[in-house]
């Protein structure tokens, strides 16, 4: 049997176990956890999007006559006030034309008032002419009547008792105002038509009084166009993107200029699925990008009726083809109540992040 040289090792003893590993993994689960119960418990009652915005009113002010651009009294970004005269259009033209329209109207009411004056006449001497005529028609019946009778009495007498003249006078005489009667009935049919004159007269007035009202209503127009030189703020604001200067020719219904109104307020389009708790009234706390140091604080004004697809200008018809449902914003109003330094304005636009306390 061989010798063997048999090198004896000592046993590798095992270090005991530190209890610190497991101890700090399970503070740190803790802390997860605890961390996870903290914000669950902070924002179960809030609602908050990324995809909000400041909004406004931008009003487009145009022109409503061409003409020549002799005035230009505002500059970019100036603030302007209700009625103030942001430029001024060569007024030549339309002064002219409302003169020429005043004129037309003196015209128009001089030929009314002669129409007039004869409508009154007619109806004081037609109806005396029929009377006339009628008058003159009985005396005519009425010599016709003695030249008839005394015609017959000579027919009747004997021979002795007249002459031959005497009796060719009567039948003469008879013959006349029989011919004088029938002169003066056709007097008094002639007369009689004097109404339709008379209504003829009254329709003459009546056109010439339109005439009178179209030649107003022109010059009302052509007041109002001399009046539209003057292009004036509709109302309070900033001018912006303004796209006119002096000795431009402008048209008619061209915008010229926008004006920014002085309320400012947020618009945030909220997840269908952020809605259930939302109501008006509750309280916004607002981040702005541009201003980090800048907390605002708002409500919800109001929600709108539909979902931002809704009002698109082609909305989706989902009654045709495959249907992939897709999660639908919808519009909130949110009204800033403070937190804005004075004088400062917000852009329109601006990138913000509301926060809404539902509770």
């Amino acid at each position: 049997m061989d010798d063997q040289t048999v090198t004896l090792r000592p046993a590798r003893v095992r270090p005991p176990r530190s209890w610190r590993a497991p101890v700090v993994l399970l503070l740190i689960v803790l802390a997860a956890v605890a961390g996870s119960a903290i914000y669950w418990y902070v924002t179960k009652d809030v609602e908050s999007t990324d995809d909000a915005f400041t909004d406004g009113r931008a009003v487009t002010v145009a022109s409503q006559v061409a003409g020549l651009v002799v005035a230009l009294n505002v500059t970019d970004n100036q603030h302007v006030r209700a009625g103030e005269v942001l430029l001024e259009i060569d007024p030549r033209n339309y002064a002219a034309a409302r003169d020429a329209a005043a004129a037309s109207l003196n015209a128009a009411e001089a030929q009314l008032e002669t129409a007039r004056l004869n409508l009154a006449t007619a109806r004081v001497n037609y109806p005396a002419r029929l009377a006339s005529a009628q008058a003159a028609l009985a005396m005519a019946e009425a010599a016709r009547a003695k030249a008839e009778a005394d015609a017959k009495r000579q027919q009747s007498l004997p021979k002795a008792a007249t002459s031959q003249q005497d009796i060719d006078s009567a039948n003469a005489n008879l013959q006349t105002t029989a011919a004088q009667a029938q002169q003066a009935e056709a007097s008094v049919r002639e007369a009689d038509q004097l109404g339709n004159l008379i209504e003829r007269e009254a329709v003459q007035v009546r056109q010439l009084e339109a005439q009178v009202a179209l030649a107003r209503a022109q010059l009302d127009q052509a007041a109002i166009n001399l009046g539209w030189t003057h292009v004036t703020a509709p109302q309070e604001g900033w001018v912006t993107r303004r796209n006119v200067e002096a000795g431009n020719y402008v048209q008619s219904g061209q915008a010229l200029l926008a004006l920014v109104t002085p309320e400012v307020w947020v618009t945030a389009n909220f997840k269908e699925s952020q809605l259930d708790k939302m109501r008006p009234g509750q309280r916004v706390d607002i981040g702005v990008d541009a201003y980090p140091s800048l907390r605002l604080a708002g409500h919800v004004d109001s929600i709108q009726l539909g979902s931002g697809s809704r009002f698109t200008a082609f909305p989706a018809e989902n009654a045709t083809g495959n249907y992939v449902k897709i999660v639908q914003r919808v519009p909130v109003k949110i009204a800033i109540d403070s937190g804005l330094p004075p004088g400062m304005r917000l852009p329109l636009g601006l990138s913000v992040t509301p926060v809404v306390r539902l509770k």
